[in-house]
């Protein structure tokens, strides 16, 4: 039912709701670091986000990122041909929950605009996920596209884009679902550093897929991208107009 609350936006119901699941667990003998526990924690901290209480925000995010990586480090402390088969899957469960960790307190951070605490977040997410999941799984590109945009955001182009693409290459190998996305991201990147046709040629192919694929929020977000190219454009031909009429 908590589950329900959060998805349907009751996010008062929805924290009653996880606080007293975790509560009955707790009573019952489950550990705070149980990830069933650490996943509710993330549930609230998430809550806690979007109601902007920043400081139990902060709190959660810490409390759930801190609680994986002291039980991970319990892991490490026993030797890999020693673990049996279910101790690695609760290994690589935990450290895949880490990853999920760090990206929604990423993605809160950029929210706030903390672009460096974010992209510490992402980079850390990324490689979780490259280590577990591999350099082609949907979530691996998402993340790339992600600390994409914060390198963006930074004013580091270059690195961004060296990134999008590389991410933009393997979905469209591995036909990726949200290839739209990553291209839309890709064109936008490209408009910041000026390269205004190379813009326009990828919001073009992402708008196409995003009309295919029903996306109506990304189609919206690819033609205010378009918008903004067309703005530019108008703004690159009345600088020129205005240096030509200078000349004698």
């Amino acid at each position: 039912m908590a589950n329900v609350a959060y998805l349907q936006g009751h996010l008062d119901s929805a924290e009653k709701l996880f606080k007293a699941a975790m509560s009955f667990m707790l009573a019952g003998g489950t550990p705070e670091d149980d990830n069933a526990v650490i996943e509710m924690s993330l549930k609230l901290a998430t809550i806690y986000a979007e109601q902007n209480k920043a400081e139990l925000a902060e709190h959660g995010f810490r409390f759930c990122v801190e609680s994986l990586e002291a039980k991970l480090e319990k892991h490490k402390e026993q030797m890999e041909d020693e673990r049996t088969e279910e101790q690695e899957v609760l290994r690589k469960d935990t450290h895949l929950l880490l990853g999920l960790c760090l990206d929604s307190r990423a993605r809160y951070r950029a929210s706030l605009l903390q672009l460096d605490r974010a992209r510490q977040d992402y980079r850390k997410a990324l490689d979780i996920c490259r280590t577990e999941q591999g350099d082609t799984h949907p979530q691996t590109l998402v993340l790339m596209s992600d600390l994409a945009t914060i390198l963006d955001l930074q004013g580091r182009h270059d690195d961004a884009l060296v990134l999008i693409q590389q991410a933009v290459d393997v979905s469209r190998s591995t036909d990726h679902e949200d290839h739209h996305l990553l291209l839309g991201n890709l064109a936008g990147i490209l408009l910041h550093t000026g390269r205004l046709e190379d813009s326009v040629r990828f919001y073009q192919e992402a708008l196409g897929l995003a009309k295919q694929a029903g996306d109506q929020a990304a189609v919206q977000q690819i033609q205010e991208g378009l918008e903004e190219v067309k703005k530019r454009r108008g703004q690159e031909r009345n600088k020129q107009e205005e240096e030509a009429a200078k000349l004698p």
